[in-house]
């Protein structure tokens, strides 16, 4: 069947409150304290990364719920504002859109979530005919997600049945427990895992990166790891890979990884080798943290090749 999209991304999608940077503890007792800027942005990790792989060129749609109110429908709006087709972008008429106040400080962020339709998110939103006709399916924010988590490895080899490769950033857990046995059983029908470096530790049960990334890797993935200031991380199971940073002068790095998730994906679905496409995605990565939240300041394919460029590599 002719490919209608490149990319299908399934998962979270919802307002985000980024507030910042708020230099000293966060206060109770009705206190009320000042940051320097605020902002009203798309956020949700499968939002951010359709958008950024929008921005690069690529045609994406993504599949989720929302509630039927004014925040779902401001979702939907930054969405197709971004070129991201939200046919299958479902409205829930009994739950709330799911809303996340981001408290910034220094290099480390508060996030509260509201989870609203979260809970609700099953593998019957996500249309078979989009799995059928869509090069890449990625899913985001596993752990939020139970009902979709459930049902993800099926959703994954449906889409590899049709031909179509799949990646998940588990993002983080909440409850602290990392689904040993979910993740076991979702793992060997995703071709890219792409945690964090924390997350890649917790959901290995390692101290040291690169064993967690390769254990994690022996299960079937490859693993494209996060690593902040330091770059990335990939590991095939056999050889572990590595790629610097982009310097920037980081504004907020709210989504910055989603934003590596959007241009590793873009750049493998150009047929660029791994280790260009390490790069590639760090850039990108780097770039999204030149605005405040997740969305703003993600960059166009010829930016962070431009980035790369200016960075050093030779083209």
């Amino acid at each position: 069947m002719p490919h209608t999209f490149d990319l299908l991304v399934v998962g979270d999608a919802n307002p985000d409150v980024v507030l910042g940077p708020l230099d000293e503890p966060l206060a109770f007792g009705q206190r009320e304290q000042l940051v320097s800027d605020g902002v009203l942005t798309l956020g949700g990790s499968a939002a951010i990364t359709a958008c950024g792989a929008a921005r690069l060129g690529l045609s994406v749609a993504l599949a989720g719920r929302i509630g039927d109110d004014e925040a779902g429908r401001f979702v939907r709006a930054a969405l197709e504002d971004r070129g991201v087709d939200t046919g299958a972008l479902r409205v829930d008429p009994g739950l709330s859109t799911p809303l996340t106040a981001v408290v910034a400080r220094g290099e480390d962020r508060a996030i509260l979530t509201a989870p609203g339709t979260l809970a609700a998110v099953a593998p019957s939103d996500v249309p078979e005919r989009l799995l059928a006709t869509s090069r890449h399916v990625h899913a985001a924010s596993y752990f939020l997600m139970p009902a979709l988590a459930a049902g993800l490895p099926g959703l994954l080899r449906t889409a590899r049945d049709h031909g179509a490769t799949t990646s998940l950033d588990t993002n983080d857990d909440p409850s602290g427990r990392w689904d040993p046995s979910g993740i076991a059983a979702v793992l060997p029908a995703t071709d890219i895992l792409l945690p964090n470096a924390r997350e890649a530790l917790a959901l290995a049960g390692h101290s040291d990166l690169e064993r967690a990334a390769a254990h994690l890797a022996a299960r079937g993935p490859l693993v494209v790891v996060k690593d902040g200031a330091r770059g990335a991380l990939a590991h095939d199971g056999r050889t572990p890979s590595r790629a610097g940073s982009v310097p920037v002068a980081p504004r907020d790095t709210v989504g910055a990884g989603d934003s590596f998730d959007a241009g590793y994906l873009a750049a493998v679905l150009a047929g660029e080798e791994p280790g260009r496409a390490l790069r590639i995605a760090a850039a990108c990565g780097a770039l999204s943290t030149r605005a405040r939240g997740g969305t703003a300041a993600q960059p166009t394919w010829t930016e962070a090749l431009a980035a790369l460029a200016h960075d050093g590599e030779n083209h």
